[in-house]
């Protein structure tokens, strides 16, 4: 990888000594109070995981080592004549913890497409699934197939010193974000489009490349790519993928196996499958009301027939965020400068204005604004890819960005294995009535 590799080492190394004396001066220092409410309601809340990559606030929405979704379109490079940010400038902040050069961005993008070639035992493993077998267990299956090659699998059974793995696990990383693209591209191309599948362009960034093998040409939706690609990238440590990541990877698991895991979680309908269900629930508002432009009255209706039958809104609420989620207002200003006049592009916006009042009104709802997954689908639809069970293979590759470089943090510190303690249900009970019997 060359002056990369040896740049981010300098940098952990570095950051190794600083938690090390935080540590030793300030070990015991308690940050705050778990409820017990946090420990049965999914942990809610509760600061347990160091994540170097990116930090969500509840008021300003994700920064990528500082920087918001704004600042990162316009300071990371762009392809010549582009307006959208290069996801290897992204991937080199969050590994280095500085804003890349085009050099720099262009360095990841050569590095990649140098080992972007899949072997042909992986396409094997994909062409094994039936054409019905959903996309991402096809992708997930073939993450696994690749990690015959763990340069890291190897190296541990041959015995290295621990202070290298992380080495091995930045290698491993490399190679698998190289080949992801061309992973997602075959299982759409075979399951979508006859099987009739295009090779890749070496000389295209990486998600122009992943357009371009898709089968889409328009430099809009490289564009597309690039904003998606991007802005999905990493959410901090605490979301199903991110954390599943890490969790198997404080195993020793090598990267394959770590985001294998990741992919697994993100895969669940709570997590990944999100803009899915916006699109279904905007299609079948529209074929109720027998209109693909329905109005904001009718919109709000829907939205309240929707709550009275004891549904959610999808798309709307998030569990850290407080505001309209800066990713949707990415997607929004991409879709006012590429397809203000797509009908269901405009929906989303109608809903953007009718839903959250509505939902702030019910007095049940902490935070009734959009959330990134309620934009995405519909951009995707207006350039043809209408096929939504692909869509979160398209967050998978995005997201490997964020994980990967989080797992390269991981061994560079010498993290440990993750293994909180859990209690019982008889145990919470004499805890909080101090011991007296309890019903």
């Amino acid at each position: 990888m060359g002056y990369v590799k040896d740049l981010f080492k300098s940098k952990a190394d570095d950051q190794a000594k600083e938690i090390k004396s935080l540590i030793e001066q300030f070990g015991n220092t308690k940050i705050e109070d778990v409820t017990l409410a946090q420990v049965y309601q999914g942990m809610r809340g509760i600061t347990g995981l160091v994540t170097e990559t990116s930090l969500l606030d509840a008021n300003e929405g994700i920064r990528f080592r500082g920087f918001s979704i704004p600042e990162l379109r316009d300071k990371l490079p762009k392809v010549s004549g582009g307006n959208e940010p290069l996801p290897e400038g992204l991937f080199y902040l969050m590994l280095v913890g500085e804003l890349p050069t085009h050099e720099d961005a262009d360095h990841i993008s050569a590095t990649w497409a140098r080992r972007s070639h899949v072997p042909n035992y992986v396409f094997d493993v994909i062409e094994a699934f039936p054409l019905s077998a959903h996309p991402m267990t096809q992708f997930t299956a073939a993450i696994l197939a690749l990690g015959t090659e763990s340069k890291f699998a190897k190296a541990y059974n041959d015995g290295i010193n621990k202070k290298i793995y992380w080495d091995y696990i930045y290698e491993d990383t490399m190679t698998l974000i190289a080949r992801l693209p061309r992973i997602a591209a075959y299982i759409y191309r075979r399951k979508y489009k006859n099987g009739d599948h295009i090779q890749p362009d070496g000389m295209l960034d990486w998600s122009g490349n992943f357009a371009h093998m898709l089968g889409y040409e328009d430099e809009s939706f490289k564009e597309l790519m690039r904003l998606y690609l991007t802005i999905h990238a990493d959410h901090e440590g605490g979301n199903v993928s991110a954390h599943a990541t890490h969790l198997v990877g404080s195993a020793l698991s090598d990267p394959y196996l770590s985001f294998a895991a990741g992919m697994t979680g993100l895969a669940g309908p709570l997590h990944g499958l999100a803009n899915q269900e916006v699109m279904h629930w905007i299609r079948t508002m529209c074929a109720e009301l027998n209109s693909d432009a329905p109005t904001k009255e009718q919109i709000g209706a829907y939205i309240h027939k929707t709550l009275t039958e004891g549904k959610v809104v999808p798309g709307y609420g998030h569990a850290v965020l407080r505001k309209t989620d800066p990713r949707f207002t990415a997607q929004m200003e991409f879709g006012k400068t590429h397809c203000p006049d797509d009908p269901t592009v405009k929906t989303v916006w109608n809903i953007y204005e009718v839903a959250p009042p509505i939902l702030e009104g019910t007095g049940k709802i902490k935070n009734p604004w959009p959330n990134v997954d309620a934009h995405s689908g519909s951009l995707l639809k207006h350039y043809g890819l209408v096929e939504e069970d692909f869509y979160t293979v398209l967050f998978g590759v995005s997201r490997a960005l964020g994980v990967l470089a989080s797992l390269c943090w991981d061994r560079a510190l010498g993290f440990p294995i993750e293994r909180p303690k859990s209690i019982t249900t008889e145990w919470a009970k004499k805890f909080v009535m101090k011991g007296e019997k309890v019903g």
